[in-house]
């Protein structure tokens, strides 16, 4: 799957659009991917897709 945080895993999200009728039909959530360099420590740095929620939270560490 393309659209995945290479940090958490989290992907597409799938539920309901609900009508003023109350009609139901299926949809998808894409999550906010950003394309950046993260530190992977001594040194190395790579590109990686992960997820606002990873950057917001600090779970991986932006390369300067």
């Amino acid at each position: 799957m393309a659209n995945v945080c290479d940090c958490c895993g989290r992907g597409r999200g799938a539920g309901n659009k609900v009508s003023h009728s109350n009609r139901h039909s299926r949809r998808t959530w894409g999550i906010n991917l950003q394309t950046v360099k993260v530190d992977l420590g001594g040194g190395e740095s790579r590109r990686m897709k992960i997820c606002a929620k990873c950057l917001r939270s600090g779970r991986v560490r932006r390369a300067v």
